[in-house]
């Protein structure tokens, strides 16, 4: 895990967003929480980076509010697919826009909520 790129990422993250925080694991490693509003729900989301991290992408948990059924782009181990592993790319992608793509997810979530019809493009995995 690249802890120095993490922190500067986290840094440029919060020029952007109001409600993010970096905060230790307790395996050493660096996780973040970020605050983010779609529609008129506030969600947490939990932002944790592997050990290869930048060369693999991190995962993201809503962990506020829970969710009551499991929505599409949604795996078994209770993290969202923002954007399918094959499309990473660590010389583009960072912090900044892993929470945008989080915040994307629950946009088009809050959609399947009322319609149960996942908005745009998807890739099966």
């Amino acid at each position: 895990m690249n802890i120095f790129r993490i922190r500067r990422e986290f840094d440029e993250a919060k020029s952007h967003f109001s409600y993010i925080e970096l905060h230790p694991a307790s395996n050493g490693n660096v996780y973040v929480k970020v605050a983010l509003q779609a529609a008129q729900q506030l969600y947490i989301a939990s932002i944790h980076f592997p050990d290869t991290y930048p060369n693999e992408m991190p995962k993201v948990y809503i962990i506020k509010p829970q969710f009551t059924v499991s929505p599409p782009h949604f795996f078994n181990t209770g993290n969202i697919c923002y954007l399918h592993s094959r499309m990473w790319n660590p010389g583009v992608h960072d912090l900044k826009f892993v929470v945008k793509r989080t915040a994307k997810w629950l946009n088009k979530y809050e959609v399947w909520k009322r319609t149960r019809t996942w908005p745009g493009a998807s890739i099966s995995h």
